[in-house]
């Protein structure tokens, strides 16, 4: 367990040359926000920070909030209300396992309740009946959607951007969950700017899961596009193709990834690249969104890193 604060500061803007690079003459970054925290890493101290704030202006004692078994935002929850004075409950979606994730134990070593509940009752999760519920039984918390998603969410997403200069950039790339930091990557985004987003979900399509009323300027909704080819099976899903990718773009750079979002991110990008997604002279922002977390369920060895 850690009690270090997040540091923003520790974020640095890493060249990346992958290997379709240099023949269709594009320059990439990597905005390394994986370096802000070791589990309230990337993305998700930005899409919790105002929530935070809100609890704490409300005075209420316990933070909740839900996700799969393998969430990093479950985790980063769990360690930012640890940090911060408040209690914590997580609602799994899907029936107590035999074996909990090592996502799920770390959780709860940050003291962390669990409460698992059934796919069929989770999808229900944002409906007002099954909300007034959970008000009613934990009457001194702030409810947090999953992901970290909502307007606070992606009030603190569109402040990623502030740590670079994001005027040189001709697209700004990211993976794409709940579709929240892409929203705020949009909003902070520049006219000129397009704004490509990997779905990890499998069923995607168009803007989905992208909540088209976060975007406060309609008129960059024309600038965002979604590519929904790199799940690699489904959420969580993986092969070994990915995971050799992965490897690979760490022996070549030292930028680790993870599985679930980052590995598919970069592999897009690299197989977009070589289709000539990106016209000729592009400068590319790709923003790694942290997460490593996911990688331990992992066997020993697959990852050299």
């Amino acid at each position: 367990m850690t009690d270090q604060p997040v540091n923003p500061d520790n974020v640095t803007i890493d060249p990346l040359i992958l290997p379709s690079f240099p023949e269709k003459k594009l320059k990439a970054e990597v905005l390394r926000l994986d370096k802000i925290h070791p589990e309230i890493s990337g993305n998700k101290w930005f899409k919790l920070k105002y929530y935070l704030a809100e609890g704490r202006n409300a005075r209420k004692k316990i933070l909740i909030s839900f996700g799969g078994p393998y969430s990093n935002h479950i985790v980063a929850l769990a360690c930012a209300a640890h940090n911060h004075g408040f209690a914590s409950v997580g609602f799994i979606r899907g029936e107590r396992p035999a074996i909990l994730s090592p996502t799920l134990l770390t959780a709860i070593k940050y003291g962390m309740e669990l409460e698992f509940l059934p796919r069929h009752i989770y999808q229900d999760k944002n409906k007002a009946e099954f909300l007034a519920s959970l008000h009613s039984k934990f009457r001194d918390a702030l409810i947090i959607p999953e992901g970290g998603s909502g307007d606070a969410g992606v009030h603190g997403a569109e402040e990623i951007l502030s740590l670079t200069d994001k005027s040189v950039f001709t697209h700004i790339c990211c993976a794409v969950g709940t579709g929240t930091t892409l929203a705020g990557l949009a909003n902070a985004s520049e006219p000129q700017q397009q704004i490509t987003g990997i779905s990890v979900l499998k069923g995607t399509r168009g803007l989905e899961p992208l909540d088209a009323c976060l975007i406060k300027d309609q008129k960059k909704s024309g600038r965002i596009r979604i590519i929904h080819d790199y799940h690699f099976g489904g959420y969580a899903r993986k092969t070994s193709e990915l995971l050799d990718f992965m490897n690979a773009l760490y022996a070549a750079s030292g930028v680790p990834t993870d599985f679930v979002y980052t590995g598919k991110l970069f592999y897009a990008i690299e197989d977009l690249a070589r289709q000539s997604y990106f016209p000729e002279g592009s400068r590319i922002l790709i923003i790694h969104s942290g997460g490593l977390q996911g990688n331990i369920s992992l066997p020993g060895g697959r990852l050299q890193f």
